[in-house]
C-alpha cells in the first residue's frame, strides 16, 4: 500500500465522498454514485474501487437493517430466514463474479450498471405501481428473483433497493413503506456477504475505506436529519441530478 498518497486533500476527498454517499443512502439511495467515482479518481482500479465502496457503506446498511428488526414478517408465505439465506448465497456469488471480472471488462460494464441503477431510481416507483395493479407473482418466482437480486447486490448493487421493493410489491401487494424492513435487511445481507469476500481476498484498499466509512456514518446521520426538513421532491431531483451526471461521466470515460 502506498501511504504516500495520503494527503489532507485525498483524505478529505474520500471522507467527503463517504459523507455524500451515506447521506444519499439515507435520503433516497444511490450512495454508490458518490463513492465509486471518488475512489477511481483516487487511482483505484474499478473492481477494487467497487469492493472498497461496498465495505465503506456497509456499516450504514447494517445499522439501518437493525433499526427495522421489529418489523420483519414472512413475505408472501416465505420466511425471512429463507429469503436471507438465498440473498447471502447470491451475494457471495455476485462478489466472486466481481473478483473474476478483469478490470478493463468492468470498466466497460460499469456505465451500463449505473444506467440500470439510474433508471431504477428514476422510474422504479412508477413502474412498480403500474405492475402492482396488473401482475402478481408466487413464492417460487420470489425465490428466483431474490437469488438474482442477491447476485446483483453482491456484484454491484446500485439501485437494488428499488428493484427489491418492486419485486416484493408484486408478491405481497403491500405499499412500499410496509416493505422497508425486509428490503433493508436483504440489502444488508447481500452487502455483508460481498464484504466478507472482498475483505478475505484482499480487494479492499483500507487507506481510502477507513476515512470513507467514517464519512458515510456521519453522512447517514446527517441525511436522516436533512430528510426530515427538505421537501421530498427536492431530495428526489437532487438524487437524480447526481446519478445522471455520474452515469454520463462513466459513459464518456468508457466510450468517449
Amino acid at each position: 500500500m502506498d501511504f504516500a498518497a495520503l494527503t489532507p486533500a485525498t483524505l478529505a476527498l474520500a471522507a467527503g465522498a463517504g459523507f455524500l454517499g451515506g447521506a444519499m443512502n439515507a435520503l433516497a439511495g444511490g450512495g454508490t454514485f458518490a463513492t465509486l467515482p471518488a475512489l477511481i479518481a483516487l487511482g483505484l482500479p474499478s473492481t477494487t474501487a467497487n469492493a472498497t465502496s461496498n465495505v465503506a457503506l456497509q456499516p450504514g446498511a447494517l445499522s439501518a437493517a437493525w433499526g427495522f428488526r421489529h418489523d420483519l414478517k414472512p413475505l408472501g408465505g416465505v420466511s425471512i430466514r429463507t429469503l436471507g439465506l438465498i440473498t447471502f448465497a447470491g451475494g457471495l456469488g455476485g462478489s466472486l463474479l466481481l473478483v473474476a471480472t478483469p478490470t478493463h471488462t468492468f470498466d466497460i460494464i460499469i456505465p451500463w450498471l449505473l444506467l440500470i441503477a439510474f433508471l431504477a431510481i428514476a422510474f422504479g416507483k412508477s413502474v412498480a405501481g403500474w405492475l402492482h395493479e396488473r401482475v402478481s407473482i408466487g413464492a417460487r418466482t420470489l425465490l428466483v428473483a431474490q437469488a438474482l437480486l442477491g447476485l446483483y447486490g453482491g456484484y454491484f448493487g446500485g439501485g437494488v433497493g428499488i428493484m427489491t421493493t418492486a419485486t416484493y410489491g408484486l408478491l405481497a401487494h403491500l405499499p412500499p413503506h410496509r416493505l422497508m424492513a425486509p428490503r433493508t435487511l436483504m440489502l444488508g445481507i447481500a452487502n455483508t456477504a460481498a464484504a466478507l469476500i472482498f475483505i478475505g481476498l484482499g480487494m479492499v484498499d483500507w487507506r481510502w475505506c477507513v476515512p470513507m466509512l467514517l464519512g458515510a456514518l456521519i453522512g447517514g446521520w446527517a441525511g436522516a436529519k436533512i430528510g426530515n426538513r427538505l421537501p421530498a421532491l427536492a431530495i428526489r431531483w437532487w438524487t437524480l441530478a447526481v446519478t445522471a451526471a455520474t452515469t454520463a461521466v462513466f459513459f464518456v470515460r468508457a466510450y468517449g
